[in-house]
């Protein structure tokens, strides 16, 4: 949806007129609010799902609302013990490259501490368990009043699985990873923004069971 610091003006408008419409809409993402500072638009939204499920951030107002506490400190000590770089943490995600699987591996077995590993492409996102985009979306649900049953997911990646899982409706970009598109129950045509686009002119238009997932 969004190509180095910019979404596209049809993604932007096709976002403004499924708002238009009364629907609401969430932006559930790995993103950071280091990272969410420089996303684009982030007005279009009515909440934020942030660091994978485990933030809470409304765009209107600038709060956040972490859904669990931070790294343990003895956490990060292990991964730079163990050479992990790059390292990113928020304010609790924890966060590197799928190139240090290993060295994390090992270093979430010595602990021993309830954090897992979720694949996103080409990075690894660490988060404590049970945290997943889908409890960070069902605590965003609960603010609107809303049921998963009500709601339309569209991802591309690994970490997105439990998000379409947990919907009334999964849904993949055509250039989706493999193992996400075996999840979703649609795929669309086209990929990234424009398949974000091409979903909701379908929601839209009525021209599917989609519409009354809204």
């Amino acid at each position: 949806m969004v190509r180095a610091g910019h979404m596209a003006r049809a993604t932007v408008q096709a976002l403004q007129r499924l708002r238009a419409s009364g629907r609401k809409v969430l932006l559930v993402t790995g993103e950071t609010k280091e990272d969410l500072a420089e996303f684009p638009h982030l007005e279009l939204f009515d909440l934020v799902v942030a660091e994978n499920g485990a933030v809470l951030h409304d765009p209107a107002t600038g709060l956040e609302e972490p859904l669990a506490g931070p790294p343990p400190p003895a956490l990060l000590r292990e991964l730079r013990r163990n050479g992990v770089d790059p390292l990113k943490s928020g304010r609790v995600v924890v966060s590197t490259e799928y190139s240090q699987e290993d060295a994390v591996t090992a270093a979430l077995r010595e602990l021993d501490i309830g954090w897992r590993l979720i694949r996103n492409r080409h990075d690894l996102i660490l988060l404590p368990e049970p945290l997943s985009k889908a409890t960070g979306l069902a605590a965003a649900l609960k603010k609107l009043a809303l049921s998963p049953h009500q709601v339309i997911g569209v991802g591309d990646a690994e970490n997105d699985i439990a998000l379409l899982e947990s919907c009334g409706l999964g849904v993949a970009v055509a250039n989706a990873a493999p193992v996400l598109k075996a999840h979703a129950d649609l795929v669309m045509t086209r990929g990234a923004g424009a398949g974000i686009v091409e979903l909701i002119g379908l929601i839209l238009g009525e021209n599917l069971a989609l519409a009354s997932a809204g």
